[in-house]
């Protein structure tokens, strides 16, 4: 018999989802700035290079962009952003704006990405950096925690794969693990510029037992992410989409059978930062129903859902999970798989994941499943 005092649950679509408590480990700062804001920044500092100062106009100018297929041409956006960010309180203010627009989206805990050696041209050096954004993320936690918005923000250092400044950004982050960096990245174009030019950092990060999330697996195929994994050590892989090369499935609908890369990543619960969206901009995926989201989630590997950069693929967590929704047929309890998968593999300790997933998150999702 079915029970009288259940609720019935809420359809999904972008205002519950908006509802739902959700977690993000795979953002951009500088790949998720208001369009408004790279306006007035730039005006502000003297950029004169921006396409068209039209909110409108330069928003599409960066979506149309980012949808060209090529992750290189994708990654020329971010000359624009970059550009812009170059003073403490373009920094802060950009940090600040990031935190309470995740808030005002229903996410609840998220690792914001940068890389300090980008922000140096104006003569600020890396700590002056990494402080600037960690004030803003004080600042925006504040601001929607006052309009009843939780939200906690942790930053990942990133150093740049095609630089040589891996084992400085490394040294940083554990310098400032205690006052909100929560782990080392490298990003850039994978091609010519495999993990393992950068080893001594993953294993300085490792040997001080921090935590590494490596972009791997996007752009470029299973050498990447073997290398990510098996010498350097990653806690995550960043997108980690080609993985699928390593599943085998014979005909329409037959028995997946998996490489053993891809079983030892399944088996070990290696997270996968995935971004659909935005892995269709850059040609990683043709379409998101052919997404390898669809057969990584059925076959249970530690999926994560994430939105990369919102402003060049005019994204949120909200728009991705509803997105995956329509088009895979999930349900509430795969949202909240997702979105437990997703706090489970956070940078932070134990205790407050497991608070947040058990106060926080499992409610969340009890009310809209109306149980």
């Amino acid at each position: 018999m079915a029970d009288p005092t259940a609720e019935t649950p809420a359809p999904i679509n972008s205002d519950s989802v908006r509802r739902a408590p959700k977690v993000l480990l795979h953002d951009h700062l500088d790949g998720g700035l208001r369009v408004g804001t790279v306006i007035e920044l730039a005006r502000e500092c003297g950029y004169d290079k921006l396409p068209t100062t039209d909110p409108g106009e330069l928003a599409a100018w960066f979506l149309g962009a980012a949808h060209s297929g090529s992750l290189e041409r994708y990654l020329e956006t971010f000359g624009h952003t970059v550009a812009v960010l170059q003073t403490r309180d373009a920094l802060t203010r950009a940090a600040a704006e990031a935190a309470e627009d995740l808030a005002a989206d229903g996410v609840v805990y998220a690792e914001v990405r940068f890389a300090p050696e980008l922000h140096v041209e104006g003569g600020l050096d890396v700590d002056a950096v990494i402080g600037a954004v960690l004030n803003g993320f004080r600042i925006g936690t504040e601001k929607a925690a006052a309009r009843g918005q939780r939200i906690r923000i942790g930053a990942l250092l990133t150093a740049m794969r095609h630089a040589a400044r891996s084992r400085e950004i490394a040294e940083l982050a554990v310098r400032h693990r205690d006052v909100g960096v929560v782990g080392f990245d490298i990003a850039g174009a994978e091609k010519g510029f495999p993990p393992t030019r950068h080893l001594d950092a993953f294993e300085y990060v490792r040997q001080q037992n921090a935590h590494v999330t490596i972009h791997a697996g996007e752009a470029f195929g299973l050498p990447s992410i073997w290398e990510a994994i098996q010498w350097c050590g990653a806690d995550r892989l960043g997108h980690g989409v080609r993985i699928v090369d390593d599943i085998t499935v014979e005909g329409d609908g037959g028995t997946p059978r998996l490489g053993r890369l891809a079983a030892w990543i399944r088996d070990s619960r290696v997270p996968l930062e995935m971004c659909p969206t935005s892995n269709l901009h850059t040609g990683a995926a043709p379409s998101l129903a052919e997404h390898p989201i669809g057969l990584l989630t059925r076959l249970r590997f530690r999926v994560t859902v994430n939105t990369d950069n919102r402003l060049m693929s005019d994204c949120s967590l909200t728009s991705e999970l509803t997105d995956l929704a329509e088009t895979f047929g999930y349900g509430w309890d795969t949202l909240q798989w997702f979105t437990v998968n997703a706090m489970k593999s956070a940078f932070i300790g134990f205790d407050e994941r497991l608070a947040l997933i058990e106060d926080v998150i499992k409610p969340g999702y009890a009310a809209l499943r109306g149980t």
